[in-house]
Parts: structure tokens; sequence; C-alpha cells
């Protein structure tokens, strides 16, 4: 949140205004002369909440308010005192680098100071840093060098004749906590330097980086902290917080007072510098001081890339804006630094950062909102699902003004309320979702939400939640809700694909009673759809053929569309393939269908659970009325070259969308999907690759092939 060092991930970038809670707006208040009361009475405003919210960030690893929302504050006051210097203060957090309130640890003081940066939230900006840059060296040639800008937390380390002997946070820029002992527990931090031919281990080497934790640890920490919170609950205890992202996380596991527990959070670090160093031959460039370190021994991360101007650098910025979410870790920008380190000496600092160097921000994937209510809703399974409506903002590229809270347990944990300010987020194309609320600006009459007993259909029926779920739920069949959804299910994409019929339609049919499940959708009349608002003779006629269309879908897709719980489309494909027909996976025994690769004995009983179901085959009976195929399963004339293999597929294949080379894999007997695991048989690697997915291929030793040995693979099933 607050500033960084250089190299270091920072807050999120600040385009957009603050949030309707921050009272005051620069506009209109700041002119020549003399500040007025309501500006002095601003700043000093801003320096108590950005003072408030420092601690919360770097002394209990528990933000308040979104990052996005934290910097227009500190940009805000920044403006301030820049139009107004007699309003500085030597104390004034826009002049400080880090937290105050260093408790837990003992002190470290840096010998050499780890600054900040400043940003440029928008390519306008860079582009003048970058005039900046060419003005101060009066025109001389200059490389450029990008980093990524990791979301973790800043550390230092210290190396004396070769042996870590001290690791510390950053602290205040000036002063750090000693967390040597917990850092010595992540395994890619090494413990003793390797000696690099013909340079000497330095006296003192003193190393600084970031340590972050990857997402997939994030995920099975967060998946077993509400797991533990399940238990809690149903024991009447009180659950305890869930880490919100990788980066409070990541920095609450490196503060453990207990090592082993640090220990078991898979902590990673990527280093990005030196600090004080004792006993080597000065470096020339950034990138050579990086080689160095990849040769003692320090991770270094492989997307950093020397850049010859700021077009080139704008380009690397858009890239990974545009890619962030294939990497296995949080990223929130990118760090530019002058390359010759020359160069850099003679720019030389402002009062808290470097002029040689950059953060440019990624648009924020979290913001402040207000949450206006708290609605539930249902799906076609029954599952009652509480959501936010919020106060629309935008967070991650996009308008939000609904949010889900995933269950009951969720919003307990949270309580987050009603009137609330609320932090947001939105990262990749998840769905957006209420992280936390801003507990310093509930308001007084505040009261904690009640999770409704009745399902909000006309049935009024009663939420259930079952014995050993999370998931609280309307148990009565007729439930309208559940229907339409079931509706709107067997007619999406990767069901029956039936081009027209969106949840409007759904509804509108629905309401005026034309439609009962999906079944009734193969009987629809043109009068019928001509009484529908919105609808005229020829997008009648569209939807009736489009109906018309899906009548002859792959088996694949029809037990896909039909809802079974468990039941996607991998499976889907299996059965279809090993029993042919819809009739015959209705009539088979559980055992014959649990031994179908992929299926098992869960999938298996919820297929039979569904088919005993007599309102269900009442449903299947309308569809065959209907007309509609029910043993469509397309047959590969292909040789079945990759039977059993499991390919994955990442990047752009020369040759090939990312559509046909699965398809390709498939038409083979193979199995593409989305994810590298053990059971991964080779990764087809084309240009601009998942990071995530190419890194876990080579910690599991899995065989990484280019679009020829791809096309060869196809032929023969074999990688050489």
């Amino acid at each position: 949140m607050p500033a960084t060092p250089v190299g270091l991930s920072s807050v999120e970038a600040r385009t957009e205004p603050m949030s309707p809670h921050h009272i005051g707006n620069i506009r209109g208040m700041v002119s020549a002369g003399a500040p007025s009361k309501k500006v002095r009475d601003r700043v000093i405003e801003l320096r108590k909440i950005i003072t408030y919210h420092n601690e919360r960030y770097f002394t209990h690893d528990s933000p308040e308010i979104s990052d996005f929302d934290y910097d227009a504050m500190v940009r805000e006051l920044a403006e301030f005192e820049t139009q107004y210097p007699q309003l500085v203060t030597l104390d004034s957090p826009s002049l400080q680098i880090g937290g105050t309130g260093i408790t837990t640890f003992a002190p470290v003081a840096h010998r050499v100071p780890m600054t900040s940066l400043d940003n440029a939230m928008n390519p306008e900006e860079l582009r003048a840093w970058g005039e900046r840059m060419v003005k101060g060296l009066g025109n001389a040639p200059m490389h450029f060098i990008c980093e990524l800008k990791i979301d973790g937390l800043a550390i230092s380390m210290r190396y004396e004749h070769g042996v870590l002997v001290q690791a510390a946070t950053r602290g205040d820029g000036n002063v750090g906590e000693d967390v040597t002992a917990n850092v010595a527990t992540i395994k890619v931090v090494p413990k003793r330097l390797i000696a690099v031919k013909d340079s000497p281990i330095p006296e003192v080497f003193e190393v600084r980086g970031e340590v972050y934790m990857p997402i997939a640890a994030f995920k099975r920490l967060r998946a077993e902290k509400e797991k533990e919170n399940e238990q809690r609950i149903a024991a009447d205890r009180k659950p305890e917080p869930v880490p919100a992202n990788p980066r409070n996380a990541g920095a609450g596991s490196l503060r453990q007072k207990n090592s082993t527990i640090t220990a078991t959070r898979e902590l990673a670090f990527w280093c990005y510098q030196l600090g004080e160093v004792v006993g080597l031959a000065e470096f020339t460039s950034h990138h050579d001081t990086l080689k160095y370190l990849q040769q003692t021994g320090f991770p270094v991360n492989t997307e950093v890339k020397v850049m010859n101007s700021i077009a080139d650098v704008l380009g690397f910025c858009a890239h990974w804006e545009a890619h962030r979410h294939e990497l296995g870790y949080e990223i929130d920008g990118v760090v530019v630094k002058l390359d010759d380190l020359a160069q850099r000496q003679a720019l030389g600092f402002t009062s808290r950062a470097p002029r040689w160097a950059i953060a440019y921000k990624f648009a924020p994937e979290e913001r402040d909102t207000i949450l206006n209510d708290i609605q539930v809703s249902i799906g076609r399974t029954g599952r009652a699902t509480p959501f936010a409506v919020l106060k629309p903002v935008v967070v991650g590229g996009s308008t939000v003004s609904m949010a889900t809270l995933h269950n009951r347990e969720q919003v307990q944990l949270k309580d987050v309320r009603p009137g609330d300010t609320v932090v947001v987020r939105k990262a990749g194309d998840v769905i957006p979702e209420v992280v936390r609320p801003v507990l310093s600006l509930r308001p007084a009459n505040s009261k904690p939400w009640m999770f409704p007993t009745t399902c909000p259909c006309e049935l009024k029926s009663t939420l259930v939640q079952i014995e050993g779920e999370s998931d609280t739920r309307c148990v009565e069949p007729q439930c309208p809700y559940q229907r339409d959804q079931r509706i709107i299910h067997f007619a999406s994409r990767g069901g029956m694909d039936i081009e027209g019929l969106g949840e409007k339609t759904v509804f509108a049919l629905s309401d005026a009673g034309f439609i009962e499940d999906a079944g009734d959708l193969y009987s629809l009349t043109a009068k019928q759809l001509l009484q529908i608002e919105g609808f005229a003779e020829l997008s009648v006629a569209n939807l009736l053929a489009s109906i018309q269309n899906s009548k002859s879908r792959t088996l694949p897709k029809l037990l896909t569309a039909l809802g079974i719980k468990h039941l996607g489309p991998a499976a889907a494909e299996s059965l279809a393939h090993s029993f042919g027909s819809l009739d015959a996976i209705m009539n088979a025994s559980q055992d014959d269908l649990s031994a179908v690769d992929g299926v098992g004995a869960v999938i298996a009983e919820s297929i039979t659970d569904w088919f005993a179901n007599k309102d269900n085959r009442k449903f299947v009976q309308k569809l065959r009325n209907g007309g509609v195929d029910f043993g469509n399963v397309v047959t590969s004339a292909l040789p079945q070259t990759l039977a059993g293999k499991a390919i994955v597929v990442t990047g752009t294949v020369d040759g090939f969308s990312r559509e046909e080379a699965e398809a390709a894999i498939k038409d083979r007997g193979g199995k593409s999907p989305g994810s590298v695991s053990t059971k991964t048989f080779a990764v087809v690697v084309g240009s601009e690759p998942g990071a995530s997915k190419v890194t876990k291929a080579e910690q599991l030793g899995i065989p990484m092939i280019g679009a020829q040995e791809f096309v060869r693979l196809l032929e023969t099933g074999k990688l050489r």
C-alpha cells in the first residue's frame, strides 16, 4: 500500500476519483497565495487518515481500505504540499517510506536505506518521466530495464563471508524488523552464497527482494482456513479471519512468532538489487548485477527485460497488464529503471525516491464503495448465495454493481452489513467479491445482517443448511427460481447452446406460463413468442430455428445441459463414448457408470439418483417427444495416437487456434486439461505461454514441446 523500496510492489494505480466517503476535493480548494482554512483542515485530516492506514498495513498486515483509495489520498496530500510548501512538515506521511509501530520483532537498522519509488499512473506520466531522463542526461543514449512489480513484502538479507546472518523487513525504510528465523525457512533463499568464478566471496553482501506467497499456496491456505472456520462455527466458536489476498497472507506468514508455522506456508522469493556490499568490484549495469545475483544462488525473476525506448517499455507494461493472471504470483505493475549505474548516480535522488526509477501501476483490482444491500439468489440446485448490491464502482477495468458473498459462513466471518463502506476485489475474469468492511467508516447504528430463513420466491419455502455442507439451500423442487436457472443452464453455450435464449427471455417465458422446464422449449410456438416484449417476427423465427438446431446437439452437450450434480463436460464426454446413448446411461448401474474413466463413485451415484427421480424421468420424456437426439456421439475417424494421454496447451501454437489445438488432441483420443499435474504427458508451449504452467512443468519434469513437435506427437503419439 504505502510507498515501497526500489523494485518492490507498492499501491495500486490511481486514475479515478476517490470513493464517495472521502470528503473534500482538491479542485476548487487550491489557489495562489496562502492556503485557506478548508485546505489546512483537509491536509490535517489526510495526514491523520493516512497514518492510521499505514499502521493497519505495516504493523498489523490487515489493511482496511483498497490500495487504490489509499494512494488517492497520498497523491491528494502531495498535491496540496506541492501547491503550499508552507504546509509541509517533517512528519508528513507523504515524506515517509514505510510504516511505524514496529513491536513484534527486534529492530534492525538498515545501513543503506530502503528507499521508495515515485509512481506513473498512466502512459502519459511514464512518457513524461522518460522525457525527464533524456533531459537530465543531456540526450545521452540510455537503456531501461523492466521488472515485474511483485505484490509481496520487502526484505533485506545480509550475508557475511558468504553466510546468511540476518534478514529484516523494510519497516519505515531506515529501521525494520528482524525476521531471520522465518526467512531461513524459505526454500529458495540461499543460506550460503555460491562462489562465482574469478570473483571472491564478498565480506558483506546485502541482497534485497520480495517475499511473496504463490497463488496456488494462497488458495491452499485459504481453503484450509475456511474449513477450520466451518468446524469452529459448527462448534459455536468464533471464526478466525481468512487471508483476503496473497500479499496479506504472505506478510502474516513471514511475521509469525513461530518459524515452524512460516515453514508450512510455502513462501517464495525474488531478488532485485543489492544494498551494502564490501569486498566486491562495482558493477556497471543493473542487468549485470542481476546476472551476478543469479550466479550466487538467488532466484531472479525470468521476466526482466532491457528496453531501448519508452515505447518499448510501454509495450512491456501493456503485455503484462493483459497477461498478469497467467503468472503463478500476483503483480500490480512494472518497475522501470535506468540500466546504466553511472547514469543513475548522475541523476541522484529526490528527498524520498530515486529520479532514475519509477513504478508503472496497473489498473486497480481493489476499490472501496458502499454496500447498499445484501440479497440472496437461488441457483438451479437450490443453493442460496448471498450477494452484495453495491454503489457502482470501476474495478479491474469494468463497472461492478454486484459482488458475491459466497455463503452464510463468509458473511458471518467478514461481518459486512448494509451501509458499510467495503473493499471490492476483481482479479482476472473472476466474479467480483467483497473482501472486507472498512470498520472505521461503519455507521453508528449498524446491525449485523441475518441470513434469511425463507426462499425469496413466492412459495416462501424454508432455507436449510444440510449437514456436512457449508451451503444453505432451498429444498422445494417446485421453486420457480431453481426452475428458471435450470432452463438457463440447459440453453447455455456449455449445454444445448440455444442462441437468443438468455436470462431475460427465460424469465419472461416462465412468467407468462409458457415453460415450466427446458422440455417445454421444444413445443413453443410463434404465437406465444410474439406475446413476449421485444419479440418480432424475425427474432421469433431466429429463436425457433435455434431451438430446432439444438435438437441435434451431441450427447456430451445434452448430458451437460441436464445439470446433474458433479457431472461436468469431461465426464460427459467419457460417458457418451462408453455408452453411446442417453437411454443406455439412464439405465446403467452405478457400478457400470463408476467404471468409466473420469467418472468414479461420486458422479455415478449422482447420475443414478437423478434418473431415479420421477420428475426428471418426465422431463427426459418431454425431450424425447420434442425430437431431441439421444444418441449423437461424434467419433473421430483419426488414428487414436493419444489415447489416454493428457496434453496441456499454453500460449498460441503456430498453425492452431487454442480451440483447434485442444480439439486435435481430443480427436486423437487424448485429453486436454487446463492445468499441469503429475498425470500430464506433455505441455505444448506456444507464443506468450502462461508462466505458471511452464513453471509447474519444470518443477514436475514434464516434457515441453513446440509447434513442430506437437504436429509429430499428433501423428505418432510419441515425443521423439
